[in-house]
């Protein structure tokens, strides 16, 4: 069943984990895991810490929205057993290159009450992305598990 645009957004903004897809200039799509947060006004972030190990902190998934602002953000929640709990929801983004300070801190106060290792906000950034149009789909209507 096709989710009202208001469901899948409850939904997007009741999680915190799910796939960015951006866009490499040669190899194409290139989606990657990610933690996030919503904001109360349609933006999306998705922080780039000093938690886990990284190669440098400048990731590819900013060169690409730099390249090219579009992205997606797929959220869904899968049970092998129970195929009636089935939903997802995917998030249509366009990147904001240089956010206003104020959108950035509503997301690292987000980011930092929702998840554990977050909450001394160890950032170096984060990504900002508008929220274009949210859709999803579920098995069945109301529950979301």
């Amino acid at each position: 069943m096709k989710l009202s645009s208001v469901e899948a957004m409850t939904r997007l903004r009741g999680e915190s984990h799910g796939v960015l897809a951006t866009i490499h200039p040669e190899r194409g799509p290139a989606p990657q895991p990610v933690v996030y947060a919503v904001d109360k006004v349609g933006h999306l972030g998705v922080p780039i810490d000093r938690v886990k190990a990284k190669s440098s902190p400048r990731l590819q998934r900013e060169a690409n929205l730099a390249a090219d602002p579009r992205g997606a953000l797929l959220v869904e929640h899968w049970e092998a057993v129970d195929w009636s709990r089935l939903w997802w929801v995917r998030a249509d983004l366009e990147h904001v290159p240089d956010p206003p300070v104020a959108v950035v801190e509503a997301l690292a106060d987000r980011l930092a009450t929702t998840i554990p290792q977050y909450a001394d906000r160890p950032f170096h950034r984060i990504l900002v992305c508008r929220i274009l149009r949210v859709r999803g789909w579920a098995a069945t209507e109301g529950d979301r598990a």
